[in-house]
């Protein structure tokens, strides 16, 4: 492993905490979203995503930037407790699809849109009976008589953003009759238009936040396909791989800090003191430097598993640092009283909103027994 950072990189991470620390610190003028994981006010979300688009921050990890600039700016925004992008979707898993399978006039198309924070796009893939099976979907897309795109059919599920996205790619089934990998197109779709309706309906999860909604299309247009048609399969593979890059690393800076919050727990409740509770404490921190460690072993490696190991280990790891949040508080880490850091009046602490999101953590973006199955089959070269 050969990865730091050079004097470059050092300058550009000064410029970046400067720039953070002018919007978000006392007296910034996005202040009141510092450590906010998910801001409830749309608009707010909206303003944060054009002033990071003003800034030139959104696309820092296209083609014409490094690897370690990525990685940089991830860091320097979740050290200083940014809010969670709006945009996230489009700039990691759109735009650098568009630049490996777009057209030119597609990416003259989308890309500004989403680096400058003024479009917001969604992901249209899991849907009630393919979720982390995503070779099942049944959403369907046939021509438009006018022939002007596609008209599509269908129900996806836990759409992240899809209440705020004006935009959304969709997985679907362009060719009749066809089976799991075949016969599938990624489709551009606006999410308002008079063509065909489109109902957003948001899921309220166990940590009282709608971040996700079921989305359904009745005859909704299509006006591009990103790829061949019929090749949806593997453009929808390149998207999911840039669900696990650098960003990852970005996210471990904000993992450190849940860890601090949770040692610091356990030493004003005594917690520490316990050998059982004191030994996972200290393997969940050094299995954090492990986490680390392996991202950047593997950064910009294309090898078969690899985001598949990665994902099994952070989403496990996550996990238990969720139940270890409440485990080091004892009893009273069951109760919030007079507690509410929701709007609607959905009462939980930090701890226990980490502790609910973090059940997720093993199921969404693929499930640990797809990822097993990934690591068997495509790795060590098991039978299905």
């Amino acid at each position: 492993m050969d990865f730091g950072f050079d004097a470059a990189d050092e300058e550009f991470r000064g410029r970046a905490r400067t720039w953070l620390a002018e919007r978000l610190g006392p007296g910034g003028a996005f202040a009141d979203l510092c450590g906010v994981k998910i801001p409830e006010d749309a608009e707010r979300r909206r303003a944060w995503e054009r002033e990071l688009g003003t800034g030139g921050w959104i696309g820092v990890g296209w083609p014409e930037s490094s690897l370690t600039r990525q990685v940089v700016w991830f860091e320097e925004y979740a050290r200083a407790q940014a809010p969670d992008p709006l945009g996230i979707v489009g700039e990691q898993l759109l735009a650098p699809t568009l630049l490996l399978h777009g057209t030119p006039e597609q990416r003259e198309r989308y890309l500004p849109g989403v680096a400058t924070g003024t479009e917001i796009w969604c992901q249209g893939y899991s849907e009630p009976d393919a979720g982390s099976d995503l070779a099942g979907v049944r959403t369907v897309a046939e021509p438009a008589d006018d022939g002007e795109g596609w008209v599509v059919t269908g129900q996806k599920t836990w759409t992240s953003l899809s209440q705020w996205a004006d935009w959304c790619f969709v997985l679907a089934r362009t060719e009749p009759g066809s089976r799991r990998h075949e016969g599938l197109s990624l489709l551009l779709l606006p999410m308002r238009q008079e063509s065909g309706r489109i109902d957003v309906r948001p899921i309220r999860q166990l940590n009282g936040v709608s971040e996700f909604s079921e989305v359904f299309f009745d005859r909704a247009r299509a006006v591009d396909v990103l790829g061949a048609v019929g090749d949806g399969w593997k453009v929808a593979m390149t998207l999911l791989s840039f669900e696990r890059g650098a960003g990852m690393l970005g996210r471990q800076i904000g993992y450190q800090r849940e860890l601090d919050t949770v040692l610091r727990a356990a030493a004003d409740s005594g917690a520490d003191r316990d050998p059982v509770l004191r030994e996972a404490l200290t393997r969940q921190w050094a299995d954090l430097w492990v986490m680390r460690a392996n991202a950047l072993r593997t950064l910009g490696r294309a090898e078969p598993g690899t985001a598949a190991v990665a994902k099994l280990v952070w989403g496990n790891w996550h996990q238990r640092l969720g139940e270890l949040a409440l485990q080091v508080q004892g009893l009273p880490g069951a109760f919030v009283p007079g507690a509410s850091h929701d709007p609607t009046g959905y009462p939980l602490t930090p701890a226990q909103h980490t502790m609910l999101f973090s059940r997720a953590d093993t199921i969404y973006g693929g499930s640990d027994q797809i990822q097993r199955n990934i690591i068997s089959e495509r790795v060590l070269g098991l039978p299905r």
